[in-house]
This record gives structure tokens, sequence and C-alpha cells, in this order.
């Protein structure tokens, strides 16, 4: 194939969901272009890679003006006339150009930003979309995990675990289990109104809504009461992100959920009394990221999928860890956690080799790019978490899942075959 010539890359400072500064970037070549959004999370995993901000008063220091000009004198110069279609050459040139294990020297999300607007530029200077380019072979629709109330670091109430979501499953279509999805989100809104007041519908930084629950089953009790108004008891499971750095002590080594401490194996104990009574069958960082005793006592005592986030942060050195003790069956993959497409494919193909589930996610603050959809299809993950069906941020992935659905009439919703 003839190289495909990088002719200009160029960033800017653009606005997240949360009003939060971050990048954009386009790529063009000599013969299409690019387009890059970098999403933003609230709750961060300590080994996460570097997010390069200004500090100061602008922004509250938040600003990316730095980021930027990284990418547009340093990263531009780099690779300005460099075929577009090599991504493996294109993300070790800046690697290499940073020189650092985090991305702390151009920030990983100047990196990040010109690596994905290159992969996009490529696919359409190609004249095929991102996911095909990434994968000729793709052929799976993946099941969306939606968080339809927040807590944590995502809303303004008591509840510590961050997110409670819904899983449809049994359906043939993706179209199918959006439509449950979303049915079952405005029944929730109607349940939580009569329930609580006007206040419960608020909504949290990921579409979810943010009701004045304390309890940690109140989650649970509003949505089954939706799913039973809807008769879906077939079609909805549960899934959690607990976030525990949000409740954990690292002084005490307890977490406190609903004012009592609990040690890792009562928490333990705690998630094995939730799955008895709901029908969960996915749970994200059930521990604190460095609770490798947690991790593994859960990975190996429950039968249902368990997700690691901050404590893989999509890392494939810290991956290799958790494999080899034991930790987790399924990574959570976010992009910006790992600042490359190249680490970010490492990471998927490590974890498949292993027999362990992938989710392609999102973050909290996002961005109405929406590439995290190709590359969950593109990967053929099966699974791909990107909030509420509501917020333009949020369902501009899931209209993009349908137009890819709608393009290809043999690819499958694996909602049958989901492994646990």
């Amino acid at each position: 194939m003839d190289e495909i010539i990088i002719t200009d890359i160029r960033a800017r400072e653009i606005l997240d969901s949360r009003g939060n500064p971050t990048i954009g970037c386009d790529v063009k070549t000599n013969l299409g272009f690019g387009t890059a959004l970098v999403p933003s999370g609230a709750s961060v995993g300590e080994k996460e890679a570097f997010e390069l901000r200004d500090g100061g008063k602008r922004y509250h220091g938040k600003g990316v003006e730095k980021a930027v000009r990284n990418v547009n004198e340093k990263i531009a110069q780099l690779l300005i006339g460099e075929n577009v279609i090599d991504q493996r050459r294109i993300d070790s040139l800046m690697l290499e150009a940073d020189n650092t294990k985090n991305k702390s020297n151009l920030g990983a999300n100047a990196i990040l930003s010109v690596s994905l607007a290159c992969a996009r530029a490529a696919a359409n200077s190609l004249g095929v979309p991102l996911y095909k380019y990434l994968n000729p072979d793709s052929s799976i629709l993946p099941v969306p995990l939606m968080n339809i109330i927040n807590g944590g670091a995502h809303a303004g109430n008591s509840l510590e675990f961050q997110e409670f979501m819904i899983m449809p499953l049994n359906v043939e279509k993706f179209k199918d289990a959006l439509r449950i999805g979303s049915e079952t989100y405005h029944e929730l809104k109607t349940v939580l109104k009569d329930r609580y007041g006007k206040n419960a519908i608020n909504i949290g930084d990921e579409g979810g809504f943010a009701p004045p629950m304390e309890n940690i089953e109140d989650p649970f009790d509003a949505i089954l009461k939706a799913v039973e108004n809807l008769g879906y008891e077939k079609n909805i499971k549960f899934a959690i992100d607990s976030a525990p750095s949000y409740f954990y002590d690292k002084k005490t080594e307890k977490y406190t959920i609903g004012g009592k401490e609990y040690t890792n194996m009562e928490l333990l104990e705690l998630y094995k009394e939730m799955i008895s009574k709901y029908d969960i069958i996915s749970i994200e960082d059930p521990f604190y990221e460095e609770d490798y005793e947690g991790f593994a006592a859960i990975t190996k005592e429950l039968k249902i999928q368990i997700v690691g986030d901050d404590i893989f942060v999509t890392n494939p050195e810290l991956l290799k860890i958790g494999i080899k003790k034991g930790l987790c069956n399924a990574l959570l993959l976010k992009i910006n956690q790992i600042g490359t497409i190249t680490e970010s494919i490492e990471a998927a193909e490590l974890a498949f080799k292993n027999k362990y589930g992938v989710v392609v996610s999102h973050r909290s603050g996002e961005t109405e790019d929406t590439s995290i959809a190709d590359i969950s299809v593109a990967l053929n993950t099966g699974q791909i978490k990107t909030g509420a069906p509501c917020r333009g941020e949020r369902v501009a992935k899931y209209n993009r899942l349908l137009k890819i659905e709608e393009e290809n009439e043999f690819f499958m919703y694996d909602s049958k075959k989901f492994k646990l």
C-alpha cells in the first residue's frame, strides 16, 4: 500500500461534558483528515497516565494550553511527513519523545489526541469506517452497561458506590437492547419521582439519576421496580462500579458504607449478600486498587464478572501482574488511561489471550467523540460502558452503534453468549 502522508496537525483547547477543558486535535493527510476529542475522568486511578494541566487561576487550574502547545509545537514537528497508516510507529515516536513512564512530559492527553486523530485520519483517507480500519474482521455489537443511578464522585448524594448499571440482554439486536435500556431509564425516572420527589431526578456526570438515597440497596430496589413495571425481568441484569477510593481509608484499611466500617473480607460478604438478592452479574473495582487480597478473593469466590479499572488503568504491565495473581477476570479499557491506540489494543489482546473479558469505557468528562463505539466493535469486546441513554455526549456513542449495526446486517449482538 502506498504511504499516506501526514501534512498537518493542529490541536486546540475545548470543553468536556463537565465544562472542563480538554484537547481536540485535527490531523490532515494528503488524502483525508481525522479529528479526535479527548475525554477526562473524575474518578482517577493513581497509576493512570499523566493528564497535563496548566495550573494557575485560569479555568481553576484545569486549562490544557501546555498540552495543546506540545501538540502544535513538538508532536506536529515530529510526525508531519510520517505515514499515517503506521499507527505503531506514530505512537512509538511520541512515546520516545516523551521519554517518561507515565507520559508526564508531553502529557497523555496531548499524545492521545494525536494518536486517535491519526487513526481517524487513516480510516478517512482509506475511505473506511474507523472500526473496519482497526479490524476488517470485526463482527460483534457490544452489550451496553448503562449507568442509570449515579453516586460516589459522579453525584452529590450519599451513595458510596459510584455507578448502578443495567445490562440489556436476551435480545437479537443492539437496537432492541438500546430501546429496552432507554425505556427502563425513563420508567425509573417516574419511580424515583414518585418515591423521593422531583429532586430525585436530577442527573449526575454520566446522565444517571442522582436521587437522595443513603441505603446501598435503594438503587437496586428502584431499578427493579422500573424493570418489573415494564415486564423486562428476563432482559435486564445489574452491574455496579464500586469505585472504592471514594470510601476507603488508607490509614485504617477499612471501607465505610452507610456509616459502617468493613474490612475487605467483610465487604466481600456484603457483595455476596447483594448478589444473592439482586441479579448482579458484573462488579467493577470492588476493592481499592492496591487491595490485592480483596481482588483475589472475590475473583476466586464469585462466579460473576469482576472488572478491573483503577487496578489496571488499561496498562498491559499492570494487567500482567493481575493475571499472574488472579485479580479480576475482565479489563476496563479506557484509552485515555494509557494514552495511545497501540497500547490500548495491546492491553485488550493481552486480556483476551488470558481469557479476560474487555469492557470499552467512556469517562465521566466526555465529549461528542464516538471513537469508543468503533473501538468496542473493532476489538469484538462484546461490552461497552458509556453512560445513561441521555445527554448528547453519551447518546452519540449509542447512535454510532445503531449506524454500525445498520451497515452490517451480519453483525451479532452477543448478549446470549455473554460469558461470565
